[in-house]
């Protein structure tokens, strides 16, 4: 049985970081050969591919994800042509017959039969939106590493700050370094003008916690920590400025969204935005959402055996800022309609597998809650956990509710 064109003239990209090759697969009534070239990945040749392309009436290109090299010609082609955007494992040749050439045809006599998965791209307004925020997780976590460099040359030297202030990053305990920093042999100095509030009730700890020994070394190494946290800090400022602009357009979904549990903060609405968008007609349901975000089993079964049924791989930025929010709401008891659940889940399966399924009971609602503008309704769970008034069921009822859940029915005789 042969294969279903789908697409009668349709084109495969093969990316290469110094060239780009492109082969057109035409149909009509046969089978033509096919038509390759290869292009300079300048601007000036991405320009001309997309003329080639124009040339020869082709507007449905396929295309691997190949690291950063997709982008600049995804930007080209973006408004003239159809592009699908597909994960090398599934254009991936075989073994002993791959060339750059081959394999720009075979792209294509894949995506000729509509037999490629295309990955989900989101506007470039989104996409510019998802980079600042995935920038700014970076400068998140850099400013994490410096502070543990700098606590680390803390306990080196002694200095038990951490021990007595819950902040070693306070507005007190910076006054203090700063004091230690100016003179290091001289730890004896009065501490009480540069404390306040709560602070000064901690004196006498604080001034047996200063009593260090710091080597010139480690106080030239606290001071560079320092001052890179402090520039990390303004810079990660500045880009957040960046962030807020451009997302203004969005603020009638970003309302929405800080009405679901745990979202308070307006940077993480934003980070749901940059991953998802903001048009749901994208994924055709909720449980599209929730696999492509990594929140779903994978599939692993071989001679009806179940290998593997962990999570996905897929989702390394939305998955933990979710798992991030799944966490904070089932320690609060304002929300119980997602905090029972939870434990409920907890006793049989554990602590992991029930925040997962914490996580994408969020990501479905806010599927919904952006798909039917409408604010979080926790009316709507809670519904769906009460128990119906009649309880009463039928024998016959009953033994099929057994045997589906795996029991074997016998007579009492037996």
């Amino acid at each position: 049985m042969a294969l279903k064109i789908v697409y009668q003239i349709c084109c495969g990209v093969d990316v290469h970081k110094t060239f780009v090759v492109a082969s057109i697969a035409s149909t009509n009534k046969q089978v033509l050969p096919p038509k390759r070239h290869r292009f300079s990945p300048f601007t000036q040749g991405l320009k001309e591919l997309l003329q080639w392309l124009l040339d020869n009436h082709c507007k449905n290109v396929c295309m691997e994800s190949t690291g950063k090299y997709w982008i600049p010609i995804y930007n080209v082609l973006e408004k003239d042509c159809n592009i699908v955007l597909a994960h090398p494992k599934y254009v991936k040749a075989s073994r002993g017959k791959k060339t750059d050439k081959k394999d720009a045809k075979w792209i294509a006599d894949l995506f000729k039969h509509d037999l490629v998965a295309g990955s989900f791209i989101p506007p470039a307004d989104i996409r510019q939106l998802r980079d600042l925020m995935r920038y700014r997780f970076k400068l998140t976590c850099f400013m994490s590493s410096e502070k543990n460099r700098l606590q680390n040359c803390l306990t080196v030297s002694n200095i038990q700050l951490a021990s007595v202030v819950s902040d070693t990053f306070g507005k007190s305990s910076q006054r203090i370094l700063d004091k230690i920093l100016e003179n290091p042999d001289d730890t004896s100095f009065d501490i009480e003008p540069l404390i306040h509030g709560s602070m000064k009730k901690k004196l006498p700890e604080l001034e047996l916690a200063i009593d260090g020994f710091i080597t010139p070394e480690q106080a030239g190494k606290l001071k560079v920590i320092k001052k890179h946290f402090e520039d990390l800090e303004s810079r990660k400022a500045e880009l957040e400025k960046l962030i807020l602009a451009l997302a203004s357009p969005y603020q009638q979904e970003l309302d929405l969204i800080l009405t679901a549990p745990s979202f308070k903060n307006k940077f993480t609405a934003i980070g749901i935005i940059s991953e998802i968008g903001v048009n749901m007609e994208a994924f055709p349901s909720a449980k599209h959402l929730c696999s492509w975000a990594g929140l779903t089993p994978t599939n692993n079964e071989s001679a009806g055996k179940k290998k593997s049924v962990q999570v996905s791989k897929a989702g390394c930025y939305i998955k933990p800022l979710l798992v991030q929010c799944a966490n904070s709401v089932v320690k609060s008891e304002k929300h119980p309609e997602i905090r029972n659940r939870y434990l409920r889940l907890r006793k049989r399966r554990g602590h992991k597998k029930a925040i997962i399924a914490i996580a994408r009971m969020l990501l479905t609602a806010l599927y919904n809650m952006l798909k039917n503008k409408e604010p979080y309704n926790a009316e709507l769970y809670r519904k769906s956990d009460v128990l119906p008034v009649n309880r009463e069921i039928t024998i016959e009822q009953a033994i099929l509710m057994a045997q589906f859940q795996g029991y074997k029915i016998k007579s009492a005789a037996e």
